[in-house]
């Protein structure tokens, strides 16, 4: 009778997870047809710096370098103790795009940096904002354009692909598979009409989006979530739309170390505590169903016949593979699909781990 249970229990959360990846390949048939190209808009480049000198050297010159007629680049330096402003300078004598605001730390907004790209956008020249970060790099010189032509009288706000560099390591193939569930989760969400959450390394949107939420103001005392929590109060069906064309993609240097990666998602993992209901609920049953198909899976193959396990189990990875697959191709993150099974359990440890310990502290600066 247990057993039984337990069988059906399985089958459902099977059912769930199947579901879950049917509803993620929405993404992958995004139209282009509502998106027609016309002439290029001014946009203003936002990137926030603090202690970034040496990425700012390595990585500027591709947003300088840009095939795009109108765009001015505004950079903010954030209270950084090291050559960050003089960098900044270096460049701006160069370049009459570059617009420079320096950020000095205040006590009531120390170590924050929605205060620091809150100055930025006001004193942005353009209304429609295109945001990275200084560790990053657009994968082509087309990227403005790419992410601009997402723009429209409706869409003011486009959700980009940040994906990070190849490196052969362990820690680069988790991080770099864990980034791409994330975009898959965050591209269809937003396809079904529901947007959640966006990377700020990849970013655009209308300033009057901004102001019309007021800025940051909802979470200003919560350090993280310029990004996804400022989609969670702006983004809604009407106005949002996402942008996966190869050239639309910016990079970074992925972490180092599995210390390093983890001190970093505990800053943006912390951020899901103030998602909207709907949001923190169906993204935890997505976790915690795939918890126990894995657990349920690991019992019934000891105690329950097995022909009756495997077919269920085998379907579950079929379904999976397709569409990681097909996602993993469109993002160029082919190379992910071939140690699925392996990465996805050391994903739930290590998500498993950082809930945890999370829940005794919180992560209070953003650098």
């Amino acid at each position: 009778m247990i057993l039984s249970v337990l069988f059906y229990s399985f089958v459902v959360f099977t059912a769930i997870q199947i579901i879950y990846y049917l509803v993620f390949s929405s993404f992958l048939f995004d139209s282009k047809k509502d998106k027609k190209k016309s002439k290029e808009i001014p946009i203003s480049v936002i990137v926030c710096a603090k202690n970034e000198a040496k990425n700012l050297e390595n990585f500027l010159p591709s947003i300088l370098n840009q095939e795009y007629a109108d765009f001015e680049v505004v950079l903010i330096n954030d209270a950084s103790s090291d050559e960050t402003l003089e960098v900044m300078e270096s460049f701006q004598k160069k370049h009459s795009k570059i617009k420079i605001i320096n950020v000095e730390n205040i006590e009531a907004f120390w170590g924050n940096k929605k205060y620091a790209l809150t100055l930025g956008i006001k004193a942005a020249k353009n209304e429609n904002l295109l945001f990275t970060d200084a560790d990053c790099k657009p994968v082509s010189k087309k990227w403005i354009y790419e992410m601009a032509q997402n723009f429209n009288a409706k869409k003011t706000i486009v959700l980009g692909y940040g994906k990070y560099k190849k490196e052969k390591s362990f820690v680069n193939l988790f991080v770099r598979f864990e980034t791409l569930l994330t975009a898959i989760q965050y591209f269809s969400y937003s396809k079904i009409g529901s947007p959640y959450m966006a990377v700020g390394r990849n970013l655009a949107y209308d300033r009057s989006e901004f102001f019309n939420v007021k800025g940051f103001i909802n979470h200003m005392h919560i350090k993280s979530g310029d990004d996804d929590l400022f989609i969670q109060d702006a983004a809604n069906k009407e106005n949002t739309t996402i942008a996966t064309s190869k050239d639309s993609f910016t990079e970074s240097l992925a972490p180092t170390s599995f210390t390093e990666w983890f001190r970093q998602k505990r800053r943006h993992i912390s951020t899901a505590d103030h998602y909207k209901f709907k949001h923190k609920f169906f993204l935890g049953l997505f976790f915690i169903s795939k918890v126990f198909f894995f657990l349920l899976a690991i019992l019934l193959f000891f105690f329950y016949p097995w022909q009756f396990v495997l077919p269920i189990f085998l379907t579950y990875y079929f379904v999976q593979f397709i569409v990681i697959g097909l996602s993993s191709k469109k993002l160029n993150e082919p190379t992910i699909t071939y140690l699925l099974p392996f990465l996805e359990i050391g994903l739930l440890i290590f998500h498993f781990s950082i809930f945890i310990t999370n829940l005794s502290s919180k992560p209070n600066h953003w650098k």
